[in-house]
């Protein structure tokens, strides 16, 4: 892949207020694509991934959520665009989802609070920005701005997810440049990094968690310092 990604979420969105409509199973990446591509470096082919945005903008959508649906199950990744401080402190505090879309299109009707978007963080959901209106239109790139320096000011730039909700390839930007978007929207160096990267592996892992209700356990190589090496060295080659 030639941008520099190395998994890719395709995205089903739900909106119950155009009409009513019905959960249904994800597509098979297989049936729309013959053959993956490779990432950009790697022998490795690009992981797709399916997920489900509902947008909800009254409580009894959230029902659905709730219910044992065998069709949400078959979702990597489940995300909730919240419409109302209600329906954003629900989706927070006993929602089943990883991820809480924030509104970047127009100014947020309410104000977040740090009670609902703490408890978020404890239980391992993130809150997703998108970068694509920002590069679209100026009055859009104001809202996402402004909107996303909000929410920093209550979250302190933890568990934020950055991407893009690109439906054509010339929104798609690289990780890089994603990274310095994230300081715009008031991210420190290390956490837009990581908007773009490890808490995007977290929500993988806590989607994989929520399917099998069951914890996800991954190891990481932790480097070794300096002065440990030195203590582990023989007395001889320590002289020389």
């Amino acid at each position: 892949f030639s941008v520099g990604y190395s998994a890719v979420a395709l995205n089903h969105v739900i909106d119950f207020k155009e009409k009513k409509q019905e959960i249904v199973k994800p597509v098979s990446p297989s049936e729309l694509f013959p053959s993956l591509p490779i990432v950009q470096g790697t022998s490795k082919r690009i992981k797709v991934l399916t997920r489900l945005t509902l947008v909800v903008s009254d409580p009894s959508h959230c029902n659905l959520l709730r219910s044992t649906s065998a069709n949400i199950r078959l979702y990597d990744i489940i995300a909730v665009f919240p419409k109302t401080e209600k329906l954003f402190h629900i989706a927070c505090t006993t929602l089943d989802v990883d991820l809480v879309c924030i509104n970047v299109t127009e100014k947020l009707p309410f104000y977040f609070r740090r009670p609902p978007v703490n408890m978020a963080i404890d239980r391992g959901i993130y809150f997703e920005l998108l970068y694509t209106p920002a590069i679209k239109d100026s009055t859009m790139r104001r809202y996402t701005i402004s909107n996303a320096i909000s929410l920093m000011q209550i979250c302190k730039g933890k568990n934020i997810v950055i991407s893009s909700a690109a439906e054509r390839p010339l929104e798609l930007r690289g990780p890089y440049d994603v990274a310095n978007l994230g300081l715009l929207f008031g991210l420190s160096e290390s956490e837009a990094k990581a908007a773009v990267s490890t808490n995007c592996r977290a929500t993988m892992l806590h989607g994989e968690t929520r399917k099998s209700a069951c914890g996800v356990v991954y190891t990481l190589k932790k480097p070794r310092k300096v002065e440990e090496e030195e203590t582990t060295l023989p007395a001889c080659k320590k002289l020389r």
